[in-house]
């Protein structure tokens, strides 16, 4: 890569990141949500026994379904077709949407409701519907706001964290027919109701995702907070299901532990709302039900993150908890990624979809703090994912050119101890000067730091010079 080019891809993300940060709004909304989970998630884990436990647990499912992934993916594939239903294999996201659209058109599709789903986000399926001229009506209600506003979702779990109440409140009285009138959350959430009910009821196709596929008995499980997936998927005569070949679980008590965990994680509750398992289509004497069920079963790289050393990401339940504790994601949302998932995760996940050239910067927006691995439900090792792909793309030689002299420069520095503790004392007596009220707004070369913040003025005395003054007899 050039190093225009790189410098170019750089900018993107850095002019999003800046955006974002010049955003007071922004801010407030995504604390509002991401402060109240963190809040709500401690208090579901001091009352939960053996938390710890709990999550070692959950990593050995996965791991173990990981580990032996062809066997259940057969298991569950012939469980389905047992129970009525047809299953779909797709290696790419583009062969993933071809095979949703063909399904439509063959059942001569006018409109689909569709369950929130980050799996159809990800291989691009609200475009691909767009584009073969079939209506899509969001049925969850943050991504009923997502559509309305034309943006991306910005959380897996909450699409909308990054608009606030009033800015909800204006667009509902924008877009919908009949618009509250009361300004209060109730009020909202009624009018959405009545804009999108008869779109549900009426709609030809259901699309949902999965989160879990049960291997023994051929089930999908979804969970929601609204009940909107049972609303849009049991009553048109077509349900179809998108997700990723690492939803698999072997049985129903690994699916029951794995909710225990997810749901606590992601709002804190003890159990979702609305937990339903789909098996097959309606059957002879079912008062409901579709009359098709398909499951699109999708690869799109997940295969290859298993060869490549990236299987511990694989366990990923989506619960969102890494992004309610990462002090980036909480300064910046979910946009400023640019990709489909956002946060700690995210950045692992984005260079493999789309390839570390164009998403380099992602796992050096991290401060390896560890927050993310120390309340991932899962234990997946964020921190070193993120650092496994920084060495990778120093290997590549992806990074700019002025990063690689800096670096060669501190190494030069680095290696000359009484060169380092010279320039270090310098530097912080210069900082010192700068920082005359406790604070330094502005500092040189180092803008991008304090445009939005101040930095702490540094302590009289470096580290090393105040442990050698502690060595001293």
């Amino acid at each position: 890569m050039s190093g225009g080019a790189a410098n170019a891809e750089r900018a993107n993300f850095q002019e999003r990141a800046d955006a974002a940060l010049a955003d007071p709004i922004l801010k407030i909304a995504v604390e509002r949500t991401a402060g109240t989970a963190e809040a709500k998630r401690g208090l579901a884990v001091s009352t939960f026994p053996d938390f710890e436990a709990a999550r070692t647990r959950a990593a050995a499912i996965k791991d173990h379904v990981v580990a032996y992934l062809g066997h259940y993916l057969e298991q569950f594939e012939a469980n389905a077709i047992t129970a009525g239903a047809k299953v779909h294999w797709a290696s790419t996201a583009d062969e993933a949407c071809r095979i949703v659209v063909d399904i439509c058109k063959a059942a001569d599709a006018r409109s689909v409701a569709r369950s929130k789903s980050m799996l159809g986000e990800e291989i691009g399926l609200p475009h691909a519907l767009a584009e073969a001229g079939i209506g899509r009506v969001e049925t969850d209600l943050a991504e009923h706001i997502i559509q309305l506003a034309d943006e991306r979702p910005s959380h897996i779990i909450w699409p909308a964290m990054h608009k606030t109440r009033e800015q909800v409140s204006a667009l509902f009285k924008a877009r919908h027919r009949t618009p509250h009138e009361e300004e209060s959350i109730a009020a909202m959430a009624e009018s959405a109701r009545r804009e999108l009910r008869s779109q549900m009821l009426g709609a030809d196709v259901g699309i949902s995702g999965a989160n879990f596929l049960i291997a023994d008995t051929g089930a999908i499980c979804t969970v929601t907070n609204e009940g909107n997936a049972e609303l849009s998927l049991v009553p048109p005569r077509i349900h179809i299901v998108t997700a990723g070949i690492e939803k698999i679980v072997p049985s129903m008590p690994h699916a029951i532990h794995l909710l225990r965990m997810l749901a606590r994680s992601a709002t804190g509750a003890a159990l979702t709302q609305y937990t339903t398992f789909y098996a097959g289509p309606r059957r002879p004497g079912d008062r409901d039900g579709p009359e098709e069920m398909h499951i699109v079963l999708v690869d799109n790289g997940r295969t290859k993150m298993r060869e490549e050393g990236l299987a511990e990401m694989l366990r990923c339940i989506r619960c969102g908890a890494c992004m309610n504790h990462c002090v980036v994601f909480r300064q910046i949302g979910g946009h400023a990624y640019g990709g489909t998932y956002p946060g700690p995760m995210g950045s692992v996940l984005t260079p493999t979809l789309d390839g570390l050239r164009q998403s380099r910067d992602l796992p050096n927006a991290c401060t390896l703090n560890g927050k993310c691995q120390e309340v991932c439900p899962v234990r997946i090792p964020l921190p070193t994912l993120l650092r496994g792909w920084r060495e990778k793309s120093w290997r590549e030689g992806l990074e700019p050119t002025s990063m690689r002299m800096g670096v060669g420069l501190w190494a030069f520095v680095a290696r000359r101890p009484a060169l380092y503790r010279f320039g270090t004392g310098v530097a912080a007596r210069a900082l010192r000067l700068m920082g005359k009220t406790g604070w330094i707004g502005k500092l040189p070369m180092a803008g991008g730091w304090t445009r939005y913040r101040d930095m702490p003025k540094p302590a009289a005395r470096t580290f090393m010079a105040q442990y050698r003054k502690e060595r001293r007899p």
